[in-house]
């Protein structure tokens, strides 16, 4: 049995009480073991041919709050480490460096061969033309926000990130048509913040989402999809990675802005410089 033992022996205790789509997943998630840990749900719909909300509901049947705790779970029990799998506990804090080196460099090159062009584009535009400007992530992401918030603003954008799930709604509601809402989740499953972008696009925003390349629930809401390419996810639940590509995107979109719009950048820069003067020494 190998692998998900108490997992698949739940699944096999239960089968009989579930309904014929639920099967399906079951019969799937069997039938390849230890595949789960790199699909999405939307993925796994696919594969099993039933819908995300059979999922869901598989998963809360087995006794887990959805499909993402069933999946950590999974990987707990595969014994497959939480961590960078070509890591050690023998490695020196330098060699790991050099290791995480190694694996930003993959991720960045990776991202680069799944990131469309013209989207990018769309997306600068999109943003250099806004009334308001919204950027959410929650948890890993939430600091992703929070630098492209930030960066935005310096430049003399209005916007303004949101790492709260209840702020996030109440932005995205009070949104319009001309403005802008980026949503920023490596899983493309973050409930949050696909709920707030939904909202948004209701509000006749222009919605944008930094997401891994595959398919996930995100897709449906966004206008605009950024994808990063970060592997991680077969060893890795922190996704560590897809952070560092998802920054690489918000600088480059950044330093695009501050070129086109030279002249009123400059000025913002020299102002937000001005104003923390008094905040060094």
């Amino acid at each position: 049995m190998g692998s998900m033992n108490k997992i698949e022996l739940n699944i096999k205790v239960l089968y009989d009480e579930m309904g014929k789509a639920e099967k399906k997943a079951a019969d799937w998630i069997l039938a390849h073991p230890g595949e789960l840990l790199s699909l999405s749900i939307v993925e796994l719909a696919e594969l099993s041919k039933c819908s995300e909300a059979t999922i869901v509901r598989f998963a809360k049947r087995l006794g887990f709050t959805g499909y993402q705790e069933l999946k950590l779970s999974v990987a707990r029990e595969s014994g497959q480490r939480v961590v960078n799998a070509h890591m050690t506990a023998e490695d020196s804090a330098f060699e790991i460096y050099e290791k995480v080196c190694n694996d930003i460099y993959y991720s960045l090159e990776r991202t680069k061969k799944v990131l469309d062009a013209e989207t990018m584009q769309k997306a600068a535009e999109a943003i250099m033309s806004a009334g308001k400007i919204i950027v959410m992530g929650l948890g890993n992401s939430a600091a992703v926000a929070m630098d492209a918030g930030h960066k935005l603003l310096r430049v003399g954008y209005p916007a303004v990130s949101y790492t709260d799930n209840h702020m996030q709604m109440i932005a995205a509601s009070q949104l319009k048509t001309g403005d802008v809402a980026i949503g920023i989740s490596h899983s493309g499953s973050s409930k949050d913040v696909i709920e707030a972008l939904q909202i948004a696009k209701e509000h006749g925003a222009i919605t944008i989402c930094i997401t891994n390349k595959g398919k996930s629930p995100i897709l449906k809401c966004s206008d605009l999809v950024l994808y990063t390419s970060s592997e991680e996810t077969k060893y890795n639940i922190l996704a560590l990675n897809s952070r560092i590509a998802q920054l690489s995107i918000i600088d480059a979109l950044y330093f695009y802005i501050v070129y086109q719009q030279s002249q009123k950048s400059i000025d913002s820069i020299n102002n937000t410089e001005l104003a923390l003067k008094t905040k060094k020494y």
